[in-house]
């Protein structure tokens, strides 16, 4: 087997330069002495250094497994986030559908707790994420047959099955970035950016995707469907849609509002007919289940050498100790914030500003805007903070979330307004890109020497937050669904800043004047990532 810090030189596409190969051999000696590699994977690293013919096959596999694991997410997310983005229209009576999001990730700050190492080191990353999918399926499966008993159990598998699918996923990309790196002689910083940024490019896809179908399979009953309501009864728009919400049963609304002169707008009088439901669900599953086949038939496996001994509360007391770091609680805020933000758009965005006003079917049209924005950005933003720095392109998503806030605050949904309803969701998108990106990049830089209990705490306030907004989703109005929102992201940047404030100050004179000097240990991460090949080899590895 080849080291992860081996394995860095093994798969990337420049030139190595002598005294890095150099520096690379000297480590896996290091490793050889210390029994942490056996002869055979010193020899195959040599021959691979050696041979450029074996470097571009390297190459060649690292690239086929990271865009086949890209593909098996797409296909799974498809099925979900379709599935899931229709909950609060499709079931929602008794604010199941969002009882059921909710319940996922209560039991997602479960699992994270205790799954994650031990799935992970008793099926290997490749079958962890292959069983995992499986577990997601069960979500479309059950919309079939949506009641209690089974959305909420379905719910249950896919919050079991979310951490160790996500925990493997990263295992997989931060090791091919830190390979890639040491060979390019790159920061592990910009080549995880750049990784995570094509990862979710394939990612925010699935918005796409999904969306497309959904529109269209539930549009499918009457060409009318895809047109925008010519006539529409304000007052009911008034009273009910936008931020005036306050989840009362849209359907007893209609009847009310209701005449011959000017309908109200509805797919059909009593929602999608059984049979498109079926319809719909049945494709959901049949994506799903080719996402779990991609991956069991096209990726290599990553076998890990020295699995980790843990008592089962091990992760759980680390997770809670890493909060004795100042650092981890001044981000807690803006950490629960990507949970609030996401859970809004998927739980009352689609809601009271698509469904309510023009009609079911044209959720899926109007957050295809909003996953192709969050997926083109996701690329471009890893490029983009190389030149911009994390803070820029943090402040640009405040100020558009913001900014939607207090659009959405003051704007009545009429169906006349038809580009608002398209361009608001891609802004909200564009903001997304980053939270999701830059947040994700920022806890591992700047928590280099202890990322599993760090990546712990932020899947745990993440979830939080998308527990805590799909809670009250149906007992208080929009409105002051929108004031919470904007008061946790106002009071998350601010604590933002005072950390890159004071990790700006740990920064010696010589190395802000662009002189390069000794970095200490405990600020390494966050100046120069590059750092975490020689403090975090804990993991043998090899593809």
């Amino acid at each position: 087997m080849i080291s992860e810090s081996d394995s860095s030189n093994s798969n990337g596409d420049a030139p190595i330069h002598h005294s890095k190969a150099d520096e690379l051999c000297n480590l896996a000696d290091e490793k050889k002495k210390k029994g942490s590699i056996s002869n055979e994977s010193f020899e195959n690293l040599e021959a691979i250094l050696a041979s450029p013919s074996l470097k571009k096959k390297e190459i060649r596999k690292i690239w086929k497994n990271l865009i086949l694991i890209c593909l098996a997410f797409v296909g799974n997310f498809t099925a979900f986030n379709g599935a899931s983005a229709l909950q609060s229209s499709l079931n929602s009576d008794e604010g199941l559908g969002t009882a059921s999001l909710s319940i996922i990730y209560a039991t997602l700050i479960i699992s994270a707790m205790f799954l994650p190492t031990y799935v992970i080191n008793w099926l290997g990353c490749k079958w962890t994420i292959v069983v995992a999918i499986c577990g997601y399926v069960t979500y479309p499966l059950a919309n079939f047959y949506p009641h209690w008993g089974t959305l909420i159990t379905s719910s249950i598998f896919v919050g079991l099955s979310a951490a160790p699918l996500w925990s493997a996923k990263c295992t997989y990309l931060t090791t091919a970035a830190k390979r890639y790196a040491l060979l390019t002689d790159d920061t592990t910083d910009a080549v995880v950016n750049r990784f995570f940024g094509i990862f979710f490019l394939f990612f925010q896809s699935t918005q796409i995707i999904g969306n497309l179908i959904s529109s269209f399979v539930l549009s499918a009953d009457s060409t009318e469907n895809l047109e925008f309501p010519s006539c529409y009864d304000k007052t009911f728009i008034e009273q009910n849609c936008g931020k005036n919400d306050c989840q009362g049963d849209l359907s007893a609304a209609r009847i009310q509002f209701n005449s011959s002169e000017c309908p109200v707008t509805d797919l059909n009088s009593s929602g999608p007919s059984d049979s498109t439901i079926y319809t719909l669900m049945g494709i959901y599953t049949a994506i799903g289940f080719c996402g779990a086949l991609v991956m069991a038939v096209g990726v290599d496996n990553i076998k890990v050498r020295d699995q980790e001994t843990r008592g089962p509360f091990a992760l759980l007391i680390a997770t809670f100790k890493h909060m004795k770091d100042k650092r981890q609680l001044l981000l807690i805020p803006i950490t629960m914030y990507s949970g609030f933000e996401q859970a809004f758009l998927t739980g009352d965005f689609t809601r009271s500003f698509v469904t309510c006003p023009l009609g079911v079917n044209w959720v899926g049209f109007v957050l295809i805007c909003y996953g192709a924005c969050d997926a083109v950005f996701s690329l471009l933003v890893g490029g983009l903070e190389k030149f911009t720095g994390r803070k820029l392109l943090f402040t640009g998503a405040a100020l558009i979330n913001i900014g939607l806030i207090i659009t959405f605050q003051v704007w009545t949904p009429y169906p006349d307004q038809v580009a608002l309803f398209f361009i608001l969701p891609a802004l909200w998108g564009l903001a997304d890109a980053v939270w999701q990106t830059q947040l994700n990049a920022f806890y591992g830089v700047l928590f280099l020497t202890n990322q599993e209990a760090s990546f712990a705490n932020y899947r745990l306030w993440e979830s939080l937050g998308f527990v805590i907004a799909f809670a009250y989703q149906n007992f208080i109005c929009v409105s002051a669904k929108l004031w919470v929102l904007f008061s946790v992201v106002v009071v998350g940047m601010a604590l933002y800043y005072y950390v890159e404030y004071q990790e700006r100050k740990k920064i010696p004179e010589k190395e802000r004047n662009g002189k390069k000097s000794p970095i200490p240990v405990e600020n390494g991460g966050y100046l120069d990532s590059r750092s975490s090949v020689k403090t975090m080899d804990n993991r043998i590895t090899s593809i």
